[in-house]
């Protein structure tokens, strides 16, 4: 299916003008876009292509969390635990208006239980059965972790709490809980949203004088940076990468010194598309789903529910964007074979929320979205996926017998440690292209984090200078949901006289949409509805209010009536095969 007139896309025509970089980036989620980011600002010159939307792998498919990861420490992985809460303290300050601090409580049934069997695995490298964790353990685990967030580390240490002060401040949990604990990490509110401000500071890092297009359009040929989705990698020619443009089938020979893999649980499929056949990969699959409970959202007190059930999988239940997220599986998944939460996993969820919280009825019509990927993690053999190291490596080879250019394969990684890995990566690029850094991402503010107000004062202050035209309420809520670039949204919504509600999603309006499709690379429906917005995340993305949007952004992406029906029914069938449920019925009834 093709969106709008079969014509030459911009964003794909910059990359054919002028077909060389020092750096092609295959993969645009959130590894791809922080590695183009990092090498921009290096002045480097640098292409990222992605084979769909940008964010729309791995990448939109997390738990919205910014974790230190205390249960690596079972594994022995001391160095990825320190640089992820080192990380997490790090992205809580560049970019805080979408990681925010995370209360997070572990229920727990047992004292001892894990003791003896969890050195044994740190011994045998994560082998051995996994078993649910007693207090005495998570209490040791604690302890460690609250030690890696010294000196950095801007929140509160753990708590124990026994039964009775653990029910008094949450009623509603299992009473048959021994313990609870109860530490910070942090959510992401938006991790697609995230990464769209990454990219956009890369593209903004890496324009050339001169190379400002037509209404200050970011990218043009003379860009020292790039980027196109929708467009896939599907063989070498020349000593180059041979691409296609998934809209209008135009292909072009793409050729650069460095080609950096970032694809993600798709690695060894990229490689073999460039001749290089590769067994890096064992990604694992984890599902999750959102449910619309007023009763379930208020049990958790505002807080995350996390613990390990007893086959050793870890569990959330998570207040988020006034819904919540349940999650995760960590199965075996053939990359080749569609990606989907199934009906297993949906009740494998709610026996754990049963587990948790026993008194509280949980349905399927309760689901608004269901969601699942594929995690970018190392081949591991018979070791149990739980276990898998989340840490990251890179692969090195040449693209062709050939060719000289240089492939540099990543091999895992995981939300929290983006930058740190994006560093690590350029940093191997520039010694291939012999290129000094210039600077460090380390502290660099991303997007709409930049001046985002930390106090009452200072917000008082941002809202008074931004509320014109639109409201102080509706310039905080545009702040919360883009950061200080809510201000170009605004400056938008003043200039567009057509501005009003769009229907059955009022939070949103027609001019705010119509400027994330002009500037956010918007090619499909549901690239804005998915993650541009959070429509479909919370189940607003009903029958009245994704017609609306598509004929609202029409013009802007240079859709016809054809287009507009296309679009729409893309979405709602995705809606209904992701979902299982009908769109205009959903929520109209509990069970």
């Amino acid at each position: 299916m093709t969106a709008g007139p079969v014509r030459r896309r911009r964003a794909f025509a910059e990359l054919v003008e002028r077909p060389s970089a020092q750096v092609l980036i295959i993969g645009g989620g959130i590894n791809g876009v922080a590695t183009m980011r990092d090498l921009a600002m290096q002045g480097v010159d640098v292409m990222l292509i992605e084979r769909g939307d940008y964010a729309s792998g791995a990448s939109s498919a997390s738990s919205h969390m910014i974790h230190g990861g205390i249960r690596y420490l079972e594994n022995g992985e001391f160095r990825l635990v320190h640089e992820s809460v080192t990380e997490r303290n790090g992205l809580l300050q560049i970019a805080p208006h979408y990681v925010k601090p995370l209360k997070t409580t572990v229920p727990i049934f047992s004292t001892f239980s894990g003791v003896l069997s969890a050195p044994l695995r740190f011994l045998r490298h994560g082998a051995g059965r996994p078993r649910e964790r007693g207090a005495a353990l998570i209490k040791i685990g604690l302890v460690i972790y609250d030690s890696f967030s010294r000196g950095g580390g801007r929140l509160p240490r753990h708590e124990f709490l026994r039964r009775r002060r653990s029910l008094a401040k949450l009623p509603r949990l299992n009473p048959e809980i021994r313990y609870t604990a109860t530490y910070y990490d942090a959510s992401m509110q938006d991790p697609e949203r995230l990464a769209l401000d990454v990219l956009h500071d890369g593209l903004r890092a890496g324009r050339s004088p001169g190379a400002m297009g037509p209404g200050g359009a970011e990218m043009g040929s003379g860009a020292l940076a790039r980027a196109a989705n929708y467009v896939e990698a599907f063989g070498v020619s020349g000593g180059g990468v041979r691409v296609r443009d998934a809209i209008t089938g135009e292909e072009a020979v793409l050729t650069a010194s460095v080609v950096v893999n970032a694809s993600g649980p798709w690695t060894d499929l990229t490689n073999a598309a460039l001749g290089r056949g590769t067994r890096f990969m064992g990604g694992t699959k984890g599902s999750h789903i959102v449910l619309d409970h007023p009763e379930l959202l208020a049990a958790t007190g505002g807080r995350e529910i996390f613990f390990e059930h007893s086959d050793g999988r870890i569990v959330l239940i998570y207040p988020l964007n006034g819904r919540v997220l349940v999650g995760t599986t960590d199965l075996e998944h053939d990359m080749r074979e569609p990606v989907t939460c199934t009906e297993e996993e949906v009740d494998y969820f709610f026996g754990l929320i049963r587990h948790v919280f026993p008194d509280i009825e949980v349905g399927r019509a309760q689901i608004v979205y269901r969601f699942a990927g594929v995690r970018p993690l190392p081949g591991h053999g018979d070791l149990a996926p739980g276990f898998v190291s989340r840490d990251y490596r890179i692969e090195r080879a040449t693209l062709s017998s050939t060719g000289t250019a240089q492939v540099l394969s990543l091999v895992g990684g995981k939300w929290t440690t983006f930058r740190a890995l994006a560093e690590h990566l350029s940093d191997e690029v520039l010694g291939i292209l012999r290129v000094r850094r210039a600077t460090s991402t380390k502290g660099v503010a991303i997007g709409g984090g930049v001046g985002y107000p930390r106090t009452e004062k200072a917000l008082r202050q941002w809202l008074a200078a931004n509320s014109a035209g639109v409201g102080r309420e509706r310039a905080a809520r545009l702040l919360a949901r883009y950061g200080t670039r809510a201000s170009e949204v605004i400056a938008a919504i003043r200039a567009d006289e057509g501005d009003r509600p769009i229907r059955d999603a009022a939070a949103y309006s027609t001019a705010e949409l119509r400027h994330l499709a002009a500037t956010e690379h918007v090619v499909h429906l549901d690239d804005l509805l998915r993650r541009r917005t959070n429509l479909v995340f919370t189940g607003d993305a009903r029958r009245d209010c994704v017609r609306d949007v598509a004929e609202t952004i029409a013009e802007v992406c240079g859709w016809d009536a054809d287009d507009i029906e296309r679009e729409e029914a893309a979405v709602l069938a995705m809606l209904e095969r992701q979902g299982r449920y009908r769109v205009e019925e959903r929520a109209t009834s509990r069970v």
